[in-house]
């Protein structure tokens, strides 16, 4: 199959909102792959290349050869060109790179080019979610999509799956392919995930009087911890094993009473009276393999619930019973937690974890099974919102879906002696009809333009929610914000009256 096949169904995808049109688009090119092309085919279409980094960055994008006139690439060779590029190291491999990155460019047209781009940045806007291509292989292989949602769960990849389901003869091979994935200690399933409310008593009200598990919120790593004998591993939540960065998580669920289990939790660092520390030192800790860091910043972990323990899968058990199960092997390495039907008793746990420095609650339906991959309505996070009205000092241009736009924006509060401080940058949360708005608007603002980045008068306001505040020396002000996303532009407010530096500076975690 050719690159520009690929090209065609991405912006067949992000030309249409209708999710039954963009699996008709996905079922029609999953069906003229090859068995081979399908794994390169699965990861394109969900947005991001097979390889994890290629060290090509923004910039260089800007410097490529322009396009070809006609198409000749395929998807197997840019697939081997980005693997030749993320396994260049050492002196001289930059320039191998770049050389390497033009050629590919070179030969390929505006549209793939487009793509390429999008899949190099992460900023492929075609909607394709994961949970829809797998509708879309299931329709492809003539199976039930459950089926499918259940291989790629206990596979903890969609790929595999896809090629499996695709590469058989009839559906009921594709079946008999599917019905092979079962849970294996050792081979990570993808995490179940939660979705949001605004608040403790909208989340508890939606279990429509149920009885409820309400967890503390970590503000940790999340890891998946399998053990078989005396083997463990450790797993993030993108399923990268982090076993040899983990040296005292690996110890904890060794000295378990348990002979084989896989354990769902989080990680984080805490201070002598069990505060957590800034989320920044837990995510240096877990990212690094220095001795001397590891000894400085434990890791220690939390567990919230058991997908397998000593020989019996838990997936399809109700929630409470797997925690009961949790409990007899864990012990005091458990997630903090109470049961409630109570909407006043959820919010009284939630204020005072918040206060013990969590990051909010996960409400959880104590009946539900455990929905491995699924973002469905048996976990519901709540989490307390901030908000800032922030200076727009600069923006990106956009690329992928947002060619054309001027996207990323950088945010920058007041600082009382004058000027502003940045604090970081984001493009979440903007509609289409904003990004028009704000391409028109920045232009006016704009003093300065390399190409990539615009420089703007400080003149408009920005209304920002995020989760918290973070310490980071890559800013000017030392701090950082979290999941920031933009909620309004505020044509009624002047930049003398944004938030200040000092206001940020006071929610941040003392150091």
């Amino acid at each position: 199959m050719r690159l520009a096949d690929a090209a065609a169904a991405s912006a067949a995808l992000a030309a249409t909102r209708s999710r039954l049109a963009k699996r008709a688009v996905l079922v029609e090119v999953l069906r003229r792959a090859e068995p081979d092309e399908l794994p390169v085919l699965a990861r394109y279409l969900g947005g991001e290349l097979r390889q994890r980094r290629t060290g090509i960055g923004r910039r260089s994008l800007a410097a490529m050869p322009p396009p070809a006139a006609e198409p000749t690439l395929t998807l197997l060779e840019v697939d081997a060109a980005f693997e030749e590029m993320a396994a260049l190291a050492g002196p001289g491999s930059a320039t191998a790179r770049a050389e390497r990155a033009a050629a590919l460019f070179g030969a390929a047209t505006a549209a793939e080019q487009r793509l390429l781009a999008g899949l190099i940045t992460g900023d492929v806007r075609q909607g394709a979610l994961d949970a829809l291509l797998l509708d879309a292989v299931a329709e492809a292989a003539g199976v039930p999509a459950d089926d499918v949602r259940r291989a790629a769960m206990l596979a903890g990849a969609t790929e595999p799956v896809a090629t499996a389901a695709l590469g058989a003869a009839s559906p009921e091979e594709a079946s008999a392919a599917l019905a092979t994935f079962t849970l294996a200690v050792g081979r990570p399933v993808r995490p179940m995930l939660a979705a949001s409310a605004p608040d403790v008593a909208t989340a508890v009200a939606g279990f429509d009087g149920r009885p409820v598990v309400v967890d503390a919120k970590l503000d940790g790593i999340r890891i998946q911890v399998h053990r078989d004998g005396d083997d463990v591993r450790v797993f993030t939540r993108s399923l990268d094993d982090v076993t040899a960065r983990m040296p005292e998580i690996v110890a904890v669920v060794r000295a378990l009473p348990v002979r084989s289990a896989v354990l769902d939790g989080e990680a984080l660092t805490v201070d002598a009276s069990g505060r957590p520390r800034p989320f920044q030192e837990t995510a240096a800790r877990s990212a690094t393999r220095d001795a001397e860091l590891a000894a400085s910043a434990e890791l220690t972990p939390f567990f919230f619930d058991v997908l397998h323990l000593d020989g019996a899968d838990l997936l399809g058990a109700p929630l409470a019973d797997r925690l009961a199960a949790l409990d007899a092997v864990v012990g005091r390495h458990t997630v903090e937690r109470v049961t409630t039907t109570e909407p006043d008793e959820a919010q009284d746990a939630f204020a005072r974890w918040v206060a013990d420095g969590q990051e909010g609650v996960i409400v959880k339906d104590a009946a539900a099974p455990y929905e491995a991959g699924r973002r469905g309505a048996a976990w519901v996070k709540v989490k307390p919102r901030h908000t800032l009205d922030l200076v727009v000092l600069a923006v990106e241009r956009g690329s992928g879906r947002r060619a054309g736009f001027l996207s990323n924006i950088h945010l920058g509060a007041r600082d009382p002696d004058g000027g502003f401080v940045m604090l970081g940058k984001t493009f979440k949360g903007m509609t289409d009809e904003m990004l028009a708005w704000q391409t028109q608007r920045f232009r006016e603002l704009e003093v300065a333009d390399d190409g990539w980045v615009v420089t703007l008068r400080p003149e408009q306001v920005v209304e920002i929610a995020f989760d918290g505040v973070q310490r980071s020396p890559r800013y000017p002000g030392g701090v950082a914000l979290r999941f920031a996303r933009v909620l309004r532009y505020r044509d009624d407010k002047p930049a003398a009256e944004a938030d200040t530096i000092d206001t940020v500076l006071a929610l941040a975690p003392r150091p």
